[in-house]
């Protein structure tokens, strides 16, 4: 994980539900592929045809909210976007997020659709060219470690790995 992150904005709102992130109808493949053709078709259709590798998504309250799934996190990630910073997250999602990798904060952020904005997750902000920095919640060091490791399963696989080596 790059930190900062850089990247063109995506505006969504409040309440911005798991069932829009990623349809359920497509919840029967396991390909990464057929969940990124289809990221957030629910509220906006024309996103995944140009969502771009880096790219932010900035949103309201209650980001992430409805079902459980780890699909939506994963859709996003395939999709290209690099970080979702919302006023808040629903739980599920926020831990889905981090348990496949995909970089998130809470920040009250003011920017527009397209605009270029820099994510620094190690400090806490959101930094928006012509309107200032935005402080949100710092992670904290253990799950920005897991993310920086690509997520839960890949950290577990590399600390397992330095556990083995420290007992050789």
């Amino acid at each position: 994980m790059e930190t900062p992150i850089k990247g063109r904005v995506w505006i969504f709102g409040d309440d911005i539900d798991t069932d829009v992130i990623i349809p359920g109808k497509y919840l029967r493949t396991k390909d990464m592929q057929v969940f990124a053709a289809h990221a957030m078709e629910g509220i906006d259709p024309e996103f995944a045809g140009n969502v771009q590798k880096g790219d932010i998504i900035v949103a309201g309250n209650n980001f992430g909210c409805g079902s459980s799934r780890e699909q939506a996190p994963l859709a996003l990630k395939h999709a290209g976007v690099a970080c979702v910073v919302a006023k808040s997250f629903a739980r599920i999602f926020f831990r889905n997020a981090i348990n496949v990798g995909l970089p998130l904060m809470e920040a009250d952020v003011e920017c527009q659709a397209g605009d270029e904005i820099e994510v620094d997750l190690l400090k806490g902000e959101v930094i928006v060219p012509g309107k200032g920095t935005f402080k949100g919640n710092k992670l904290p060091d253990f799950l920005l470690e897991m993310l920086t490791n690509g997520g839960l399963v890949a950290h577990r696989k590399k600390v397992q790995g330095q556990e083995m080596k420290t007992e050789n």
